[in-house]
């Protein structure tokens, strides 16, 4: 029996037939709906006459009796960034970032060269494409500025990783607990910004320029902090996470500048998006994705920390001297020469900045693996094999690099920066070569940390600092930009001809030490037809 209340509904509105044929006789439901299915199979969805009202919804798709559309099925990255702010509540909910359970597997060698080439490259190409950007919307003469701002920054940068990363990454036996590591960088990055602070008065830098360094300082800072983070997942042999980590800041920090930067044109404005963006994403993603897919740290040593700050003192010096004397031509040209030489300089610099890079692509990922190599006695051998086809690929890619730039490189330069490269061509490959000898020297410092022969590498900067300090001035004051590039070049080659010189003092002793190693094998065995041992 039917409901009175759908009958009285049915009786209050004109039936759907007689409405198309424009009559009034009743029919029942069933013939209603037979005759609707021929009319719409008849017509082809053309409308019938007196029928546009009914006729409307069919042609939308609402009235053919089609079924309603399913709800569109978000994207992998919106599923990605859901599961992610769900995981990120319900820690904060529960109290406890280290103690939920790990959702990423270890020991993936090709994700970790994936991610941390993704890292490394966006990480890589921040410097080069900010200052493509502030070329083209506020002048040479401001981006100027930012290069001298940004290499400042990047040389503080140093004195807040102090040194650590391959030093944390290369403790296998976890001598030092993650919080001490994570107590080390808190002062370190402190020291970095009081000394930040203090080199900018000492400059005397205008109210834009020191907004713009106190930014970049400060972007710099939450770099070296996020780095410690990123050095226990790459310990945990969880290097992709860490290469997703700086790849997801790198691209906050482009985006960010770039924005305010086309809003404002402001360079002191920018510096700051800067911060915030990788203060922002060291908050939402690096720390407790540490927190999150590592085992939990042991308490903190103050006594570790302070071995922690003994230990790497020989790495800090080393690394910092060397970017100083690395840096040493921007610092002598600021003051002598106009802003517009910097970014002249730095971005001729870039395709020398490719090879560290590709460089760092192809070994940094393996530094544990090399560090067992060497705590083995027997794979030794390996080792050397290891570091001489390294450099033979620095030298096969700078090659590369400069048969690039002669053809379609300087034109594309011309072409982001809007200047004409083409009257810089010589100065171009005399920094081609540049980029393979600093990736030589970048190379061989990190394989002497990972044998432990650091303070060995000290004397060696100091020597070539005396070097930096009265060749590239010298030639600026001749010849200003070209007598930058030219000392560039005269320096790092010093420095690395004494560091090659180091390598081969400590490849002899590593190869006594391998003989005294290998000369009771020998003795043990008898001169007879030996009986079969167990190893057998």
């Amino acid at each position: 029996m039917r409901n009175p209340f759908e009958r009285n509904a049915d009786e209050q509105r004109p039936a759907r037939g007689m409405r198309q044929r424009g009559e009034l006789a009743p029919a029942d439901e069933a013939e209603q709906r037979g005759r609707e299915r021929r009319a719409r199979t008849s017509q082809a969805g053309r409308p019938a006459r007196g029928s546009r009202g009914t006729q409307a919804p069919d042609q939308q798709g609402r009235g053919r009796g089609h079924k309603p559309r399913r709800p569109k099925k978000p994207s992998r990255l919106g599923m990605l960034v859901g599961n992610w702010w769900n995981r990120l509540i319900s820690a904060v909910y529960s109290g406890s970032l280290s103690s939920q359970t790990e959702q990423y597997t270890a020991h993936n060698t090709t994700q970790d060269y994936i991610w941390n080439s993704v890292g490394l490259g966006a990480w890589g190409v921040v410097f080069p494409v900010l200052s493509v950007v502030t070329t083209q919307l506020i002048g040479v003469e401001p981006a100027g500025r930012f290069s001298m701002a940004f290499v400042t920054g990047t040389l503080l940068l140093f004195i807040a990783n102090y040194g650590v990363r391959t030093f944390q990454v290369s403790d296998l036996a976890e001598k030092h607990s993650f919080s001490d590591y994570q107590a080390n960088r808190v002062v370190t990055c402190v020291v970095m910004l009081v000394v930040g602070i203090l080199y900018c008065q000492l400059r005397g830098y205008d109210p834009q320029m020191f907004t713009l360094c106190m930014g970049m300082f400060v972007y710099r800072a939450i770099d070296g902090l996020a780095d410690v983070y990123e050095g226990r997942l790459q310990q945990m042999d969880k290097l992709y996470l860490a290469g997703i980590s700086q790849a997801i800041r790198s691209a906050a920090v482009i985006v960010a500048y770039s924005v305010v930067i086309l809003i404002t044109r402001s360079l002191g404005a920018a510096g700051i998006a800067m911060a915030v963006a990788a203060a922002a994403s060291f908050v939402l993603l690096t720390l407790p994705l540490t927190f999150f897919e590592t085992p939990k740290s042991k308490k903190l040593s103050l006594g570790s920390v302070k071995d922690l700050f003994v230990q790497c003192f020989p790495l800090f010096v080393a690394l910092f001297l060397y970017n100083l004397i690395d840096n040493m031509p921007k610092f002598a040209m600021e003051g002598v020469l106009s802003y517009d030489n910097q970014l002249y300089f730095n971005a001729l610099f870039s395709p020398a900045h490719i090879i560290i890079m590709v460089i760092g692509f192809i070994y940094k990922p393996q530094l544990m693996r090399l560090a067992e190599i060497w705590a083995d006695p027997k794979r030794r051998g390996r080792f050397d094999i290891i570091v001489l086809a390294v450099l033979a690929i620095i030298v096969a890619l700078a090659l590369g690099v400069a048969g690039f730039m002669g053809t379609v490189g300087i034109p594309i330069m011309s072409f982001l920066y809007g200047v004409d490269f083409e009257q810089f061509r010589g100065l171009c490959y005399v920094m081609v070569a540049t980029g393979g000898v600093c990736a030589a020297i970048d190379f061989l410092y990190q394989i002497i940390t990972v044998l432990r022969r650091q303070k060995a590498v000290t004397r060696v900067y100091l020597l070539t600092l005396g070097f930096s300090l009265f060749v590239p001035p010298l030639l600026i004051g001749f010849t200003g930009l070209p007598g930058a590039v030219l000392g560039y070049l005269i320096v790092m080659c010093i420095l690395l001809v004494l560091l090659v010189t180091e390598y081969l003092s400590i490849h002899a002793e590593l190869s006594e030490t391998l003989k005294s190693y290998r000369k009771p094998a020998r003795t043990d065995r008898p001169s007879a037809t030996p009986s079969p041992s167990p190893e057998d």
